[in-house]
C-alpha cells in the first residue's frame, strides 16, 4: 500500500506571457496552475505515493479547473474545502540573461486566505498518514491561515506523522520580523527543514559566512554551520539546504546539502540551462520526501532530491513532470541529455 503524504497550502492560477515577452508586450497569457505544496503533491503522486493536497477553493469553474489540474496527475483532492470567492493569481514574466524573472501577486481575498479552522478536520485528514508538508508561504497569507497551519502541525504530531517545512521566505507577503516570529513557533513541530541559501538568513537571521549567491559564490563550511544552528535551535532531525549559484537568469549551478544530525552530505553539482525555474525548490522538497519515505541513506537522499529538482528546471509550468526512473537515472550519473530510444 502506497505511503500517504498530506500537503497544505494555496494553489494559484499562473498567468504568463508567451516565451520571454515582458508583461507590457504581452497580448496573450498562458494559464496553468501551481503553488508550493500543490507542486510537492504532484511530484509525490508521480513517484507513486498517495498524495493528498489540502486547501480551500471556490465552487465556480476556475476553482474546479484548479482541482482538475491536480486530479490529472493523480493527486487526491478529497480534502479540499470548497467555498469563498476567488482563486489567487500570480503573473510570471520569465527572465533571460541578466534580466531577472518577475512575479506579481494578485491573491488578496482568495478562498484559502479567507478559510477558517472549521474547514479542515485534521484528525480525519491525518488518519493513516505518514508525512505532512507545508511551506512558509502558507502562514504568510495572514494570521488566520498561520493559526490553521499551527493547528495542522499540532494534529500531525499527535498522529505520529513526520512534518517537513520549506521555509520559502517571500518578502512580498510579510516582513522578516513577522516571518521569524511565526515560523519560529511552527518550527517547534517540524522534523525536516528545507531552505535555500537565503531563507535561513531572511527568516531566522542565520547567515552563511563567505557566501554571495549573486556572484555565484557558495561556501560549503558556511552552510554546515547554518544547518547545525537550525537543527540545534529547533531540534530538526534533518536540515536540507539547496545551493543555487546564479550565473544568469538562464544558467545556474545547482546542488544541495543534507545534515542528518551526525554528518553533512553534499550532492554533485549540476550546471543547468533553465527552461522554467518556478517550482524548482518544491521539486527538491518532493524528491527529498520521496527519498526519506523510501528509506534512502543520507547521500542517496540528497542526490535524488537534487536530481529531481535539476530535471524540473527543464520543464514548463510549476509541476515536476518526471518519473522515479528518470530521476534515478540522472542521480546515478547519466546527465548527457541524449535521446532515449
Amino acid at each position: 500500500m502506497a505511503k500517504k503524504v498530506i500537503t497544505f497550502g494555496e494553489i494559484m492560477l499562473r498567468l504568463a506571457p508567451e516565451g520571454y515577452y515582458r508583461f507590457v508586450q504581452a497580448d496573450t497569457f498562458g494559464a496553468t496552475y501551481g503553488g508550493g505544496e500543490a507542486n510537492v503533491a504532484v511530484s509525490l503522486a508521480n513517484y507513486g505515493f498517495d498524495a493528498k493536497f489540502v486547501t480551500k477553493l471556490p465552487t465556480h469553474e476556475i476553482g474546479q479547473a484548479a482541482v482538475n489540474s491536480l486530479r490529472k496527475y493523480g493527486v487526491d483532492t478529497s480534502y479540499i474545502a470548497r467555498g469563498g470567492d476567488r482563486v489567487g493569481i500570480y503573473y510570471l514574466e520569465k527572465g533571460a540573461s541578466q534580466r531577472p524573472s518577475k512575479v506579481i501577486y494578485d491573491r488578496a481575498g482568495s478562498s484559502i486566505a479567507a478559510a477558517s479552522a472549521s474547514d479542515f478536520n485534521w484528525k480525519e485528514i491525518f488518519d493513516g498518514a505518514d508525512w505532512f508538508h507545508f511551506t512558509g508561504i502558507t502562514p504568510a497569507l495572514n494570521d488566520d491561515v498561520a493559526a490553521i497551519c499551527l493547528e495542522a502541525c499540532k494534529a500531525a504530531k499527535e498522529a505520529g506523522v513526520t512534518v517537513s517545512c520549506d521555509l520559502n521566505y517571500r518578502n512580498k507577503l510579510w516582513s522578516k520580523e513577522k516571518a521569524g516570529q511565526v515560523m519560529g513557533e511552527l518550527c517547534k513541530y517540524v522534523d525536516v527543514c528545507i531552505a535555500n541559501e537565503e531563507d535561513a538568513s531572511d527568516v531566522f537571521g542565520i547567515k552563511a559566512a563567505n557566501t554571495d549567491v549573486t556572484k555565484g559564490e557558495v561556501n560549503h563550511e558556511g552552510y554546515k554551520d547554518v544547518a547545525k544552528q537550525l537543527a540545534d535551535r529547533f531540534g530538526f532531525s534533518k536540515v536540507a539546504i539547496t545551493l543555487r549559484e546564479s550565473i544568469s537568469a538562464n544558467d545556474n549551478k545547482w546542488s544541495a546539502m543534507l545534515y542528518d544530525g551526525n554528518d553533512y552530505y553534499f550532492s554533485k553539482k549540476y550546471t543547468m540551462h533553465i527552461v522554467d525555474r518556478v517550482g524548482g525548490g518544491d521539486s527538491f522538497g518532493g524528491g527529498l520526501i520521496c527519498a526519506c519515505l523510501n528509506g534512502y541513506d543520507s547521500q542517496a537522499a540528497i542526490e535524488f532530491a537534487v536530481a529531481a529538482s535539476c530535471l524540473k528546471h527543464s520543464i514548463e509550468g510549476d509541476f515536476n513532470m518526471v518519473s522515479m526512473d528518470e530521476v534515478l537515472k540522472l542521480a546515478g550519473g547519466d546527465g548527457s541529455g541524449r535521446v532515449q530510444r
